[in-house]
């Protein structure tokens, strides 16, 4: 399906509409530009302004005004699965994932992310800020701050280690027999501690069950650190040999423990 970047200066001669213009120098139907915008794949930078995501149609366009579509057919014909909204804490709330959900949205796109639709829940509508990842395979738990001061406290407590997440995961092989609960090599030469303790171990299936706790946030901590010990993530699409099955990713952050920033009080969720 198509997919292509076209970036435009607006000139004096240009039509007065984003839409008009994105028409004219793309060559799609109105419809499909209208439906791009809304769904965060058009962007505009005025001329002594940030880059931002540009959703009205009818919105007008200067002189020297820079337009940019990133347009992908396949994703924008794509509908999200919808995320769950287990607790609003005024200044944050909390959020269930589905996998297969985006933590954001790209260039191409905003449609297809958690923060989008946490955006698009509240009436009157809030500002959002991610406050921290979860891939797009995995499923769980993730704080969405409203506003810049709830993501700076949000974000410091994550700094100092002072919210603890734990996940459930279902890793091949049997982890029973491995002796240790603690995998606490470096991933990218930067220390990595990852904390774990089997629940039950299935033999038809050759799985385990395995509740984990990381103490360092590097990028697929979870999965590469399994993978090394040779007890790789079932369903992981990138990291491990003979993990594959047809449920996806099987990796779920099932419960947040904090001390609110505002109320002083210790939250656990769910």
């Amino acid at each position: 399906m198509e997919k292509f970047t076209r970036e435009i200066s607006v000139t004096p001669d240009d039509p007065l509409t984003a839409c008009e213009l994105l028409a004219r120098k793309t060559g799609l139907a109105k419809g499909r530009i209208k439906d791009a915008m809304t769904k965060g794949a058009v962007w505009l930078k005025k001329r002594q302004g940030k880059l931002q995501r540009l959703r009205r149609a009818t919105a007008a366009v200067k002189p020297g005004d820079q337009l940019a579509i990133h347009y992908d057919a396949s994703l924008l014909a794509l509908v999200p699965p919808r995320a769950r909204c287990v607790s609003d804490q005024g200044h944050y709330s909390v959020w269930e994932k589905p996998a297969g959900l985006l933590a954001q949205g790209t260039q191409y796109g905003d449609h297809c992310s958690l923060l989008r639709q946490a955006e698009l829940f509240f009436t009157p509508p809030r500002p959002v800020f991610l406050v921290h990842r979860l891939d797009r395979e995995a499923a769980g738990l993730m704080l969405i701050a409203h506003s810049r001061e709830a993501a700076s406290r949000l974000s410091l407590l994550l700094q100092r280690n002072l919210i603890a997440k734990r996940y459930q995961v279902q890793v091949l092989g049997n982890m029973a027999s491995r002796p240790g609960k603690r995998i606490d090599l470096p991933l990218d030469g930067k220390a990595a501690v990852t904390e774990y303790e089997a629940i039950a171990y299935d033999p038809v299936t050759n799985t385990s069950k395995v509740m984990v706790r990381i103490h360092t946030g590097r990028l697929h901590q979870i999965r590469r650190h399994f993978a090394l010990i040779g007890h790789p993530v079932m369903g992981d699409p990138r990291y491990g040999i003979g993990n594959k099955n047809q449920e996806g990713l099987q990796l779920k952050a099932d419960q947040l423990i904090f001390i609110c920033p505002f109320a002083k009080q210790e939250l656990v969720f769910p």
